[in-house]
């Protein structure tokens, strides 16, 4: 499934029945939660008969596209499943039980309710909730892919406008020459990452960076009166620093994800829990400022992509494995250089990558020694995690 984005321009009063779609999705989706938890909806059969019943029922929930009302109910029913499934595989902690929605940004049709001008810069919402017509600008073509292959159309608010969103349903693979080499990635906070050849990269920090004009616009926004419009006004520019920041670290990650799968055959990385490490208060900043997860998201993407192989390690004791000998050496977080008895020093770092490296390839068993030379031949490309046989995962 391939996501294109274009900005959309149109109307304030378009935009203000766009804001109405988006409360009846709102309504639709914790109407749909609530009519689980008093039992009167135990499947997604029974929560796609109950849509009919609301459209009957409320008149302004009549007036959004019907496949738009599934599509609200469909989010219910994640959230519920994903709670199910957490239950059935004893996830330690909390299980996700599913809440009621207090601040919706966007409402998703599926095949109907909408129609794509014959230059597609454009496009027109036909419901009766009387959105209209939206102009589109972007820089993805949209004749390349035929009408049948959208599956779902999503408008989405963000602070600094409106956007539609084309879910299309194709494969995308691409095909680059292999360069015979694997590389271990070790993250961190003083570096971005540390790969297993002793190379870094620098770790931005765009949220520490911008913390000085986000501190002012938050204080702007404490000085003004609740409910008034230069509130609203002041909120709305904390919304789109806070904006700017994430697209900092998404086209971060992408573009460092994309260099690091392309250039390499394997890749192996850290197996981490983002959700238990910021549990410590003094690191939690910095830990979600880095986004790690994101970028771990971005070369499994681009592992299925350029048909390369990613592996995730377990992270324990990498940091305080020797590599060339295997000894423990205990250190503490200050201490950033790696010395062993056997006469091994380097960067802590560039030994946690190296033995993070062996591990990945480890899981080959006997045939580690063939894997940098299968040349561009990694099966499907997914992910693969320790424990299992990597040749099954990666030639299945």
């Amino acid at each position: 499934m391939l996501v294109l984005e274009f900005k959309t321009y149109g109307k304030p009063a378009q935009f203000r029945v766009v804001d109405e779609a988006i409360r009846v999705t709102q309504f639709i989706q914790n109407k749909s939660i609530r009519l689980w938890m008093d039992g009167q909806a135990k499947s997604w059969v029974e929560l796609s008969r109950h849509c009919s019943l609301l459209a009957k029922e409320f008149n302004f929930a009549n007036q959004l596209n019907s496949m738009a009302r599934q599509a609200a109910a469909e989010r219910a029913w994640a959230s519920i499943s994903k709670f199910y499934d957490h239950c059935k595989k004893k996830v330690p902690g909390k299980k996700g039980f599913p809440t009621f929605q207090k601040d919706c940004r966007s409402v998703e049709y599926k095949t109907s309710g909408w129609k794509l001008s014959d230059d597609r810069k454009s496009i027109t919402f036909t419901d009766k909730c009387g959105i209209g017509r939206l102009r589109m600008k972007g820089t993805r073509d949209l004749h390349f892919y035929p009408i049948d292959q959208i599956k779902r159309v999503r408008l989405v608010r963000r602070a600094d406008g409106y956007y539609v969103q084309f879910c299309v349903s194709v494969d995308r693979a691409e095909n680059v020459e292999s360069t015979g080499k694997a590389v271990g990635l070790d993250v961190g906070l003083q570096e971005f990452y540390t790969d297993s050849d002793g190379a870094t990269v620098e770790n931005p920090r765009f949220l520490r960076k911008a913390a000085r004009v986000l501190k002012r616009s938050q204080r702007r926004v404490s000085k003004k009166v609740k409910g008034s419009s230069n509130r609203r006004k002041a909120r709305q520019i904390l919304g789109k620093r806070h904006l700017k920041i994430s697209r900092q670290r998404k086209d971060h990650a992408i573009k460092l994800a994309r260099c690091v799968v392309t250039s390499n055959d394997v890749v192996a990385y850290e197996d981490l829990r983002i959700k238990n490490m910021v549990r410590n208060h003094c690191l939690a900043k910095s830990i979600n400022d880095a986004s790690w997860y994101q970028f771990r998201c971005w070369v499994e993407y681009y592992g299925k992509v350029f048909s390369k192989i990613t592996i995730a390690v377990p992270p324990a004791y990498t940091s305080q494995e020797c590599s060339n000998c295997g000894v423990i050496v205990k250190k503490s977080l200050s201490q950033r250089t790696h010395s062993c008895q056997c006469g091994c020093e380097m960067d802590r770092d560039h030994n946690a990558a190296r033995n993070i490296l062996s591990r990945g390839l480890a899981t080959v068993g006997h045939t580690g020694s063939l894997i940098l030379d299968m040349g561009n031949a990694w099966g499907d490309g997914a992910s693969t995690v320790v424990g299992k046989s990597l040749l099954q995962q990666a030639l299945s």
